[in-house]
């Protein structure tokens, strides 16, 4: 008995860190982004360019980088790809503690996100070797609770840092992060064993991007969070404009004010474990894609109209971004669940498209943005529709391709 004790414990233990270092990884694009926002303001001074492209530079390679690691990741297992993403994230954020213009900045955030993305890509193929459908699901709204500290934490800690040192010390302290999860992924488990590799050729593995693409019901879910996405990153990336700029809010207040939206993903997170055990993936995802576009909208509305100041702002948004705990979670297990044969490939192609949206958010900052919060809201209102019409979409409409 002692030693099936001592066994049960050890394998506790074993979850335990599984979960805590899988949803470290995934946190990996929020950490590396959010914990610089509060720092856009100075850097932009500092550097004498436009640092909402920094963010586009590191979703194009965050995103691009994906459709090379998702094949390599089932043709050579899981941990090694982990491996060579985490020493090229230390590398490309060394070289953005050492920038000195906004053009080796961008290059060194591509190199960054070239390496870290597979943290996040490579958990959810993970999950889905692991567990079926809804444990997947719910297995992934933990790890959205566990990864939502990181952008409570990140803004917070970027804010007290700027108020000590300059917002180089920011990037070498997430060196230092990615030295830590180096540690740890190699004392993860490999979880696709050789007999279940893709014993093909990698040329013949990136084909099978085509087959993802031409699969209308995968293509559904994938493009659901995807537009949801667009919207998310166009907070993001232009809150800190929206709140520090143009309301006037303190750079080391900021993070409070973006911890509120990241409280409520936790708790819809949270929520959504004990939802998928009484409700269908589908009905959870069409209700909350549903809220997330009337919160859009309505936040549309009060910025057009100009009545509620930033109070309306906050609390629009806050239902909005809230939305994430569901529609994140649901739409990839919906997404992953119809092609277990190659989930690596099929997150890689998810997360390319679902990161790689926040180009176009920071692209129409960029181009459409006149100093007030009425360029970031109508992208959210604009996108939360889309997203709520192939949420509303039903599967036997669209035959998989």
């Amino acid at each position: 008995m002692k030693g099936n004790t001592v066994s049960m414990e050890e394998s506790h233990r074993s979850n335990i860190f599984f979960l805590a270092a899988l949803g470290s990884l995934m946190a990996f694009t929020s950490l590396s982004t959010d914990m610089y926002l509060p720092a856009l303001p100075e850097m932009q001074k500092d550097l004498h360019g436009n640092m909402e492209l920094t963010i586009t530079g590191f979703l194009i390679g965050f995103s691009l980088a994906q459709i090379f690691w998702g094949p390599i990741s089932d043709r050579f297992g899981r941990k090694r790809p982990l491996i060579l993403g985490m020493l090229l994230f230390i590398i490309g954020t060394i070289g953005c503690a050492m920038s000195y213009n906004i053009s080796h900045m961008i290059f060194w955030r591509v190199v960054q996100a070239f390496g870290g993305c597979t943290g996040p890509m490579i958990s959810r193929a993970m999950v889905r070797d692991m567990f079926g459908i809804n444990k997947a699901a719910q297995m992934l709204s933990t790890l959205m609770i566990i990864m939502a500290v990181a952008p409570i934490i990140g803004p917070l800690l970027g804010g007290q840092l700027l108020k000590i040192s300059s917002w180089r010390s920011i990037f070498w302290f997430l060196a230092v992060v990615g030295v830590l999860m180096l540690v740890c992924i190699i004392r993860l488990p490999e979880t696709l064993p050789p007999q279940k590799r893709q014993d093909t050729s990698l040329g013949n593995t990136f084909l099978k991007y085509k087959q993802l693409l031409s699969n209308r019901k995968f293509m559904k879910y994938t493009l659901c969070v995807t537009f949801f996405y667009v919207g998310a990153y166009a907070f993001i990336a232009g809150s800190p404009f929206v709140y520090i700029t143009y309301f006037g809010v303190e750079p080391q207040y900021f993070g409070l004010l973006f911890a509120l939206n990241i409280l409520g993903l936790m708790g819809l997170s949270f929520a959504n474990r004990r939802l998928i055990t009484r409700y269908k993936l589908d009905t959870l995802l069409r209700a909350a894609s549903f809220i997330a576009m009337v919160a859009g909208i309505i936040l549309a509305v009060l910025v057009k109209s100009d009545i509620s100041g930033i109070y309306g702002v906050l609390t629009a948004v806050f239902f909005f971004f809230s939305m994430n705990g569901i529609i994140a979670a649901t739409a990839t297990a919906s997404a992953l669940d119809g092609v277990p044969e190659m989930a690596g490939t099929a997150s890689a192609l998810l997360g390319s498209l679902q990161y790689g949206s926040g180009i176009l958010s920071t692209v129409l900052l960029a181009l459409f943005g006149d100093g007030t919060p009425w360029t970031m809201s109508w992208i959210i209102a604009l996108f939360t529709i889309a997203c709520a019409a192939m949420a509303f979409l039903k599967n036997e409409e669209i035959p998989a391709g």
